[in-house]
């Protein structure tokens, strides 16, 4: 089970946002004094936090788009959104 409630519906918080890196390649999340280097993993997973999908949603749509397991996606994918809200990166 994921740490993260199936209803909750997870968005960038307030002043974060997940930007591309065009001289050194691949994509950060950019926070007031943070930058995290984001891998693809967790850059697929943030463009569909957008406050409208509830992460039920999310993780059916990262399940079929990439014929992966939904169990493993809800586990991975909770961890990922639980550890940026306690950074107060994602909100729920």
């Amino acid at each position: 089970m994921s740490a993260v409630p199936a209803d909750a519906r997870p968005r960038l918080a307030r002043g974060v946002k997940l930007a591309e890196d065009r001289v050194r390649g691949g994509w950060n999340v950019l926070a007031p004094e943070r930058v995290l280097k984001a891998n693809a993993t967790t850059v697929e997973i943030l463009k569909l936090c957008d406050g409208e999908r509830t992460f039920h949603e999310i993780v059916d749509e990262l399940a079929a788009r990439f014929s992966a397991d939904p169990v493993r996606i809800e586990t991975d994918a909770g961890a990922l959104l639980a550890d940026l809200r306690a950074k107060r990166m994602v909100e729920l």
